[in-house]
């Protein structure tokens, strides 16, 4: 039996992140707010407060040092692990956009966190393929494309140690994954993904309703 989950209002929401988050400071503030000025049309791509605060703390936890981020837009994601990283962590940026991840490497900098961070633009799917094969990494995120994620995934989960965590955002696609008329490309390659990872022996794995649905998964 499925114990259902107590519904998220927007006020209920705002209240986790009043009273249950560690609330952003005012460089992640500016950030945000330069995001929505500057590109109002893809400000729904970078990730929220919660989520954020929620990432740093993941990072921190598990005592990462070595961290890849598929998908770094303006850079809220990519600051939020690098500060959870130690001082000598290091954290490979995965990105196609030199205009988005401009605004990223000016935060980066503001943070002094720009000597944890290496940016490779490029396809990712080449990118991860040319990462030692050995089992190192602590910490993944994934956030780009929907279609390559299972790609993306393929790529990541034999380079975890074991106990590291992989982190992957939009998992319940404002709720389209269970629209069984939405047959559109990124629907159907978030329901084939999710269906992979919870099949996948590798790892354990916990999707937690926050945001847009965020996978967790543990490299065993």
């Amino acid at each position: 039996m499925t114990r259902e989950s107590i519904g998220v209002s927007a006020g209920l929401q705002q209240y986790i992140v009043d009273h249950g988050t560690t609330p952003p400071d005012d460089l992640l503030n500016e950030l945000v707010t330069e995001t929505r000025s500057v590109l109002p049309d893809r400000a729904g791509m970078q990730i929220g407060p919660d989520q954020a605060a929620l990432t740093t703390f993941l990072v921190r936890l598990i005592g990462a040092k070595n961290a890849v981020e598929v998908g770094t837009f303006t850079g809220m994601s990519s600051l939020s692990i690098a500060r959870g990283l130690p001082d000598d962590g290091k954290l490979i940026c995965f990105d196609i956009s030199e205009e988005f991840t401009s605004i990223a490497r000016r935060y980066w900098e503001r943070d002094g966190q720009t000597h944890k961070i290496e940016l490779r633009i490029g396809d990712a799917r080449n990118g991860l393929s040319e990462l030692p094969q050995d089992a190192a990494l602590d910490f993944a995120f994934i956030d780009a494309d929907k279609p390559g994620y299972l790609e993306y995934w393929e790529q990541l989960v034999p380079r975890m140690r074991p106990g590291g965590l992989i982190a992957v955002d939009n998992v319940l696609w404002s709720g389209r994954v269970t629209d069984e008329s939405d047959t559109s490309s990124g629907t159907e390659a978030i329901r084939a993904f999710n269906d992979h990872a919870a099949a996948d022996k590798r790892v354990e794995v916990v999707i937690v309703p926050i945001g847009d649905g965020l996978t967790l998964a543990r490299r065993v």
